[in-house]
């Protein structure tokens, strides 16, 4: 028999599955920095530093088709599509070789930054987490099965905003790719089923306003649309 909550239980985060009736319950977001050598440079940062990881909360999550309020804070807000991998297994220190038998499915994300106050942050060398990790922060498309695509290792990346297109790559470009992640991070948390991992972003981010309507894919994956709206009150 479990045990009372002494506050109301909070809902489990999760995503849609294409082609399920069931969704994905998520555990935690993973977002790897500086993963394309684009983004890296217009970013002014050294590219042969080694990505890294930061993290977002599961309940930062909101769906295709949400309308994000536009976060607090801020003058800057920046979006930055990514590949999403979402895991159905984990453990620490995955081999290369065998991490994408953890692999559940993939997804297209957004990683929204409030970009003034990371480099804010940076400059202080303090930890990122005011200009990553806010409310509404981590739009995602629905998970879509490995079992259904494989493992998409190239195809086009990209976003456009009020149909203009900001963001174009290939995740051919990605410096580290899918199973290099996995290792990589495993080797700092244990993974678990339920994580999902955000790959990085290529080039073009930029800042968004409210009233911008934002439309992002991945070949092979999917799509993503979400609208900002007015700063919540």
């Amino acid at each position: 028999m479990s045990a009372s909550t002494v506050i109301p239980a909070l809902p489990q985060p999760s995503l849609p599955v294409v082609g399920e009736a069931g969704v994905f319950p998520v555990r935690r977001i993973w977002c790897v920095g500086r993963n394309y050598l684009e983004h890296i440079r217009e970013m002014g940062n050294d590219e042969r530093d080694p990505p890294f990881f930061f993290a977002k909360h599961a309940d930062m999550l909101e769906p295709d088709g949400a309308v994000i309020p536009y976060p607090p804070l801020t003058q800057d807000m920046h979006h930055e599509v990514e590949l999403v991998v979402a895991l159905k297994s984990g453990g620490l220190n995955i081999p290369t070789d065998k991490a994408l038998d953890h692999v559940y499915g993939y997804a297209v994300g957004i990683d929204l930054t409030r970009r003034d106050l990371q480099l804010a942050s940076r400059k202080m060398q303090r930890p990122w987490e005011v200009g990553k990790s806010f409310d509404h922060s981590a739009p995602c498309s629905a998970v879509v099965p490995a079992a259904k695509i494989g493992h998409p290792s190239k195809g086009k990346i990209w976003l456009s905003v009020n149909g203009t297109e900001r963001q174009t790559g290939d995740l051919s470009e990605l410096i580290w790719n899918v199973p290099e992640i996995i290792w990589k991070l495993s080797q700092q948390v244990e993974l678990a089923a339920g994580d999902i991992i955000m790959t990085g972003t290529p080039a073009g981010v930029a800042a968004i306003v409210a009233g911008d309507k934002i439309e992002c894919g991945v070949d092979g994956v999917g799509t993503l649309k979400v609208s900002i709206g007015p700063a919540a009150k």
